[in-house]
């Protein structure tokens, strides 16, 4: 019995290093010379103390590791509060999507916002949008502002 738990532990760590071997390290993609944003900032969706907001870019390149950055507010001229959503670029695709989700919202409260993309090690991709707002549903509404696949427009 020990003779063949050691044969399937040889086997197992034979398979692992050989993985390893074949195993890439993918460097990052030349930067962007200039990352302009394509389409939006808009509201993908909003309940009474959660949006989202939905933005596409060019690819920034860099690092595969990015993220959402939005920077909001209730005064447009104090914009302190800040989420992020991670996103792994697909350097084949010419545009990225982001996505960031904004928790911990007040109902029917105007909100301002900017965004902008940075790489994982916080790198900004310098590509921050106007000042933008929405303002969030009464308690218990739900809003869909972003057409869902198949969806006609009316």
């Amino acid at each position: 019995m020990n003779k063949m738990l050691i044969k399937m532990a040889a086997i197992v760590c034979s398979l692992l290093v050989s993985n390893a071997a074949f195993s890439q390290v993918v460097t990052p993609a030349k930067r962007a010379a200039h990352v302009e944003i394509k389409q939006g900032p808009t509201l993908e969706s909003a309940t009474d103390d959660l949006v989202i907001v939905r933005w596409t870019s060019n690819n920034p390149g860099g690092s595969d590791d990015h993220f959402g950055v939005v920077h909001y507010g209730t005064d447009p001229k104090q914009l302190n509060q800040t989420a992020k959503s991670h996103v792994r670029l697909n350097q084949e695709h010419p545009e990225t999507i982001f996505r960031v989700r904004l928790d911990g919202l007040s109902p029917r409260t105007t909100y301002y916002y900017t965004v902008d993309s940075m790489e994982g090690d916080g790198k900004s991709d310098e590509v921050k949008s106007p000042v933008n707002h929405f303002t969030t549903p009464d308690s218990g509404e739900r809003v869909e502002a972003y057409p869902q696949p198949g969806a006609q427009p009316k």
